[in-house]
């Protein structure tokens, strides 16, 4: 399916074209088929020449009902922009403009009306300035030179529709294709209940796919998918472009400006920074023609306005940052990603003015708080360069969840983790790890009996917010061990690593005589050594006193196992050649490892 919007001033027929195109009647409340006048969004449908199928929201011209047109044209890819040909360009026609520049709708047909009534080729030629003025055309080569393309109607006899049906055709096979695997975002457009089946809601779905059965979320509330519709028949499922009706089940009470979403692939945020793209007046006010916007147009927006995107309207405050940089706190919370395109528009302006005043791109849904002087000039100038996808929010950000990353953006990117789910932006990984080299090589000179610096340590030194980083971070020739960032191979320092091979050598003969306190002394290994020379690994400290090299417990109760069971201390002794100075510790060293075990006072056995 493919959905377009119609757009244009009041009474220029936009109704009346959508009838003729459909056979159906946009206009589905009695007030608006007696008053001749769109209120509130209508929907028809019909099948092109090429068989595909094509829904229209019909919105509403009059400038009072500007915020429903924006709920119906905010979804929708593409517009058809109706003139009337004895009428031409009028004001509601540029403000409708205006709106679809600032929502960066860029796919457009221009439908000049009651051709029976004017000359269109005037009307095209006006409306079709203005249009390429703002940027809008055809999709691929339908709209040829002249920009968009431009067909001559009318409603009341059929002139043209023909062509028109063609020229829609060409513009909806222009358009890029919906990714079905996007997250869900539906804008929700009409409320209403049905007896027996309870809460319905309409939307246009722009991409993703909708299935009975799904959970959804809908403003924080989980919601479950009972039943869809789409062009009144009964679905199993719905992948946008499409219009669609779902039945809810859930405690959720929902209402136009809602959206139902996908769990977890959405930023809820009432704090966006955005980039200013001023259309209409605020446009031209900010730079005379081939002039470069000098950056002041954020300091020409009012101090509130009215922030849309699909269905919601929103009121909002305005905060300056500088270079087109503005920070928007909203009134209520949206679901957002980088790069939505939020309309703001001024309420407050004479319904004579256009009150569409700019886009306003977002850049960050998780913006820092401001606090210091300078800090908005500071933050613009983060966020100029900045664009809306995965290396745009991890530049800003430096380390995010795999989770938050996705509700920003809504993707990974086809991004690799720096540690399980963390991701982090280059420049600032490698940053850390320069950082890390420089705090462990710290610790270890200031604290040089220490094996190495703790990780919880250096997690504080660095401010991260998991220990998990920093054992990611360390980079050959330090390792880690134990909790702790190795600096050197043996993690003692050079003197003591020299004294414990001079005391391996001593015991290499004789690996179970420990030489006494005024021995170790002398090979250089005191109180403090020692003890880090047992925390490093390098020794084996079995009792106060008393220190082997690493492993002797193990070679002990091998040579012990050799001897008749059970044994006592003298037979142990003679086995380990050494003195019961030793004996007596090391053989209480191995009844608390589970090795050896008491028989009675005098005799012990291996287990």
């Amino acid at each position: 399916m493919h959905v377009v919007a119609t757009a244009g001033h009041v009474d220029h027929g936009k109704s009346t074209l959508v009838r003729a195109l459909t056979g159906m009647e946009p206009d589905r409340l009695e007030e608006e088929r007696r008053r001749g006048l769109t209120i509130e969004l209508g929907y028809a449908w019909t099948t092109s020449p090429s068989g595909r199928r094509l829904a229209f929201v019909d919105v509403p011209g009059h400038e009072r009902f500007l915020a429903t047109m924006l709920a119906g044209v905010g979804p929708v890819p593409a517009v058809m922009f109706v003139v009337a040909a004895d009428e031409g360009w009028m004001p509601q026609s540029e403000e409708h403009l205006v709106a679809l520049e600032a929502l960066g709708v860029r796919h457009c047909l221009l439908a000049v009306t009651r051709a029976d009534l004017a000359d269109p080729a005037p009307a095209i030629e006006q409306a079709r300035n203005r249009l390429a003025a703002a940027g809008l055309g055809g999709a691929g080569e339908a709209a040829g030179a002249g920009g968009v393309e431009a067909v001559g109607v009318s409603g009341r006899t059929g002139q043209g529709l023909g062509e028109l049906r063609e020229a829609l055709d060409r513009l909806v096979a222009g358009l890029p294709a919906p990714d079905p695997e996007a997250p869900v975002r539906l804008w929700i457009d009409r409320v209403f209940t049905v007896t027996g089946s309870g809460t319905v809601v309409t939307g246009t779905l722009p991409e993703g796919t909708i299935s009975v059965g799904d959970e959804l979320s809908l403003g924080g509330e989980p919601v479950r998918v009972r039943a869809l519709e789409s062009l009144k028949e009964p679905l199993p499922a719905v992948t946008g472009v499409a219009r669609v009706a779902v039945n809810l089940r859930g405690r959720s009470f929902p209402e136009r400006g809602l959206a139902l979403v996908t769990p977890g692939r959405w930023t809820s945020t009432d704090l966006v920074d955005v980039r200013i793209s001023p259309v209409g007046a605020l446009r031209d006010s900010g730079r005379g023609p081939g002039e470069r916007s000098d950056g002041g147009e954020e300091r020409r927006l009012p101090g509130r306005l009215t922030a849309h995107i699909g269905s919601a309207a929103v009121a909002c405050e305005v905060r300056p940052l500088g270079a087109g940089i503005v920070r928007l706190r909203l009134a209520a919370p949206l679901p957002l990603h980088l790069g939505d395109v939020l309309l703001l528009r001024d309420p407050g302006r004479d319904r004579s003015e256009v009150r569409v005043l700019a886009g306003a791109s977002v850049l960050d849904v998780r913006p820092p708080a401001l606090g210091r002087r300078g800090a908005a000039r500071a933050r613009a100038a983060r966020l100029e360069p900045a664009t809306p996808d995965a290396a745009s929010a991890l530049r800003l950000h430096r380390l995010l969840r795999a989770a938050d990353l996705i509700a920003m953006v809504g993707e990974l990117g086809g991004r690799r983790p720096v540690c399980d789910d963390w991701y982090a932006s280059p420049e600032h990984w490698e940053e850390l790890a320069r950082r890390l080299t420089e705090v462990a090589l710290r610790y270890a000179a200031e604290h040089p009996l220490d094996p190495g610096m703790p990780l919880e340590a250096a997690r504080h030194e660095l401010a991260l917010p998991d220990r998990r980083l920093v054992a990611a971070l360390v980079r050959p020739p330090f390792t880690v061990a134990e909790g702790r960032i190795l600096t050197r191979p043996s993690g003692l320092p050079t003197p003591v690593a020299r004294a414990v091979e001079r005391l391996r050598a001593e015991l290499s003969a004789h690996p179970f005589q420990a030489p006494e306190a005024w021995r170790l002394t002398q090979l250089g290994l005191g109180v403090r050594e020692v003890a880090a020379a047992v925390r490093a690994g390098s020794l084996l400290r079995v009792a106060e006193g008393v220190v082997l090299l690493p492993g002797a417990d193990a070679r002990a109760a091998e040579l012990l196992r050799r001897l008749p069971q059970p044994f006592t201390v003298s037979e142990a002794r003679r086995a380990l050649d050494t003195s019961r100075r030793v004996a007596v510790p090391l053989l209480e060293h191995l009844d608390r490892s589970g090795i050896t075990e008491r028989v009675d006072e005098v005799h012990r056995r291996c287990r």
